[in-house]
C-alpha cells in the first residue's frame, strides 16, 4: 500500500475544514482521553494538520474550562481553552470554538489538543510531532512534509 503525503504547501488559504475517518487518540498520564474515528481537520497553508476531536469522544470530565483570555482566529472566530484535569494536570492542554464562524460551523465544540502538552498523540497509532512553536498546534506525521510555520522568524509567511 502506497502512503500518501501530503506538503502543507499544497493545503489552502482560507484553510480547509473537512471530516477525517483516521483513528485519533490522545493519552495522558496512561489514560487514554481521547478517542475518535470522527473527527474533523483543519488544512491551512504551510501549517501541519490540527484535528478537533468530537466532544462525546473525549472522556467526560476530563477537561475543565482554563481561566487563559479567549483568542481570536480570523477564520474560526473565538477560542476557549482547557485544561486537562486527568493524571498531572494540564494548563491549556486543548482549545475549541464554542461558537465558530459560519463556515466553520460544523467546529462547534469540537476540542483540539496540544501535542506538546500531553503525553502522547497518536493518528492510526503513530505518534505525533508537535508543530514547532506551540502557537498553532498541528500535528505532524509521516504523511505530511513542510517546511511548517511556527519556529522563530516564520511568523510572515
Amino acid at each position: 500500500m502506497t502512503q500518501i503525503i501530503e506538503s502543507v504547501w499544497d493545503y489552502p488559504r482560507p484553510p480547509r475544514l473537512e471530516p477525517c475517518a483516521r483513528r485519533i487518540q490522545v493519552v495522558h498520564g496512561g489514560i487514554t482521553v481521547a478517542d475518535t474515528i470522527s473527527s474533523l481537520r483543519i488544512l491551512e497553508t504551510s501549517h501541519p494538520p490540527v484535528y478537533y476531536i468530537p466532544p462525546q469522544d473525549v472522556v467526560a470530565g476530563a477537561l475543565s474550562r482554563s481561566p487563559r483570555r479567549s483568542t481570536y482566529c480570523e477564520f474560526k472566530g473565538m477560542a476557549t481553552y482547557w485544561s486537562l484535569a486527568l493524571g498531572r494536570p494540564v494548563t491549556d492542554a486543548a482549545w475549541s470554538y464554542p461558537e465558530p464562524t459560519a463556515r466553520y460551523a460544523a467546529l462547534r465544540d469540537h476540542l483540539a489538543f496540544y501535542a506538546s502538552r500531553v503525553d502522547e498523540c497518536l493518528i492510526d497509532g503513530e505518534k505525533v510531532q508537535a508543530q514547532e512553536g506551540d502557537f498553532y498546534g498541528g500535528w505532524i506525521t509521516s504523511h505530511v512534509r513542510g517546511p511548517f510555520k511556527g519556529a522563530p522568524g516564520t511568523l510572515g509567511w
